[in-house]
């Protein structure tokens, strides 16, 4: 099929990049030129893994290309994917303004049937405003579909996720835009949810509603265990062999993060609101989630007695591992946190280290987890990259004033540090 994509970033990039490699032709639109000046040259505005390798690849099969003009993207495709920003406002509803903005150009573009599909995150009636928005635009005799196919793409794993998914999720309103995204789907091989819009729109911010309130639970089982002398990781495998609960988001740690579940769950309850429901629980999910950062930088508080002038080694600032993306990471809030204190910081990331320095200053970015732990006080995890997990601790020690890690995201054997002379603090997990 001819597919457009509007807007390129980590949904939109991808998601046209995949379709292009199961033999779709793409263009993929952004109002940014920059970027798109970028992508044409084959420079990658985001880190995920394996993404630079399909966008050489099918660009050089002319699967996929790139431009800034909705109207050409328009005219050359049957299918359009709306993937732009909704970030939020101050209140927390999302901002619709780039959903409107594309509708209205997709609109005045069209010259025969399109099918319009919202791919970005949006609050439950706005496909009906889409397509109100197109109707006011559009000739009158032009007929088209809009639909919903909400995206359920994890950041370092997003390429994985959209190939092998769990479920695909399409809301529609009429056969012909069922018959062309079961088709489009098809090649993944995956079961496919069909239902009205309105549902579809509803099912990713539950889902992701869901997953923050698992976090948030686990780590609210850890404050307890940290009360209490029990261990969270044992607690997590007894909950998560249960089929009914499933182990998948019961790691306990400094918090969610990202760019999705703070957004998707405070726009969540504002929905809800308008609706006349409190959805009171989520309330409660987002604030241990806040709490939980605090919580963690109280335990360094603990451990140092003193932050002020103290010396911390931060490993971590990616809201997770295997991404760039620091969007609400709960690493950066925390190292924001130590500053206040007055706690002198030295950090590395893998990825995540040039996104970081237009928002942190007074912090020393290293080359390396060596380079972090050299003369600091203690050590502190605050993403759980692989590379971090298989460190010279012998050579850590001797870097560091004193032994000690604080593990936000306990990733560490505590009994294999203690062998070695460390002082191992984490969260929920009983000291040795």
């Amino acid at each position: 099929m001819k597919i457009a994509i509007i807007g390129t970033g980590y949904v939109g990039l991808v998601t046209g990049v995949c379709f292009a490699e199961l033999g779709n032709k793409v263009i993929c639109v952004d109002n940014d030129s920059k970027k798109i000046n970028s992508l044409k040259k084959l420079i990658i505005p985001i880190y995920e893994p394996g993404l630079d390798d399909l966008v050489k690849r099918n660009v050089k099969n002319k699967r996929l290309s790139f431009s800034t003009s909705i109207k050409d993207a328009v005219n050359n495709s049957e299918v359009i994917f709306i993937a732009v920003g909704t970030p939020p406002r101050e209140n927390g509803e999302a901002d619709l303004t780039g959903i409107e903005n594309v509708a209205r150009s997709i609109a005045k573009a069209m010259s025969s049937y399109r099918l319009i599909v919202e791919k970005s995150t949006v609050p439950i009636e706005t496909g009906i405003w889409v397509e109100h928005t197109i109707k006011l635009n559009i000739n009158k005799k032009i007929k088209f579909d809009v639909a919903s196919n909400p995206e359920f793409l994890r950041e370092g794993q997003a390429i994985d996720d959209f190939m092998h998914p769990d479920r695909i999720v399409i809301g529609v309103e009429s056969q012909r835009a069922k018959e062309i995204l079961t088709s489009l789907y098809k090649p993944i091989g995956a079961p496919i949810v069909v239902t009205d819009i309105k549902s579809a729109e509803l099912i990713k911010h539950a889902s992701n509603s869901f997953l923050a309130t698992k976090i948030s639970f686990i780590n609210a089982i850890a404050q307890i265990c940290d009360l209490t002398g029990a261990d969270v990781a044992k607690v997590a495998e007894g909950m998560g062999l249960d089929k009914r609960i499933g182990r998948a988001f019961l790691n306990a740690g400094i918090g969610y993060g990202g760019s999705c579940f703070p957004k998707d769950l405070d726009a969540f309850v504002k929905i809800c609101e308008k609706y006349g429901y409190d959805f009171k629980l989520l309330k409660i999910v987002k604030d241990i989630n806040h709490r939980q950062k605090q919580i963690f930088v109280d335990k360094i508080k603990d451990a140092l007695w003193i932050l002020k002038d103290k010396c911390i080694g931060v490993l971590g600032l990616a809201f997770k591992p295997n991404t760039d993306d620091i969007r609400e990471s709960a690493a950066i809030d925390i190292i924001k946190r130590l500053l206040q204190e007055g706690a002198s910081i030295q950090v590395f990331d893998p990825q995540g280290m040039e996104k970081s320095k237009a928002i942190l200053e007074g912090v020393k970015f290293c080359r390396d987890p060596y380079e972090a732990a050299k003369k600091s006080d203690c050590l502190v995890v605050l993403t759980e990259w692989s590379e971090f997990k298989e460190l010279d601790f012998k050579l850590i020690k001797k870097l560091m004033r004193q032994p000690l890690i604080i593990d936000g995201r306990n990733i560490y054997d505590k009994v294999l540090l203690k062998k070695l002379g460390f002082r191992y603090i984490c969260v929920g997990r009983p000291k040795i």
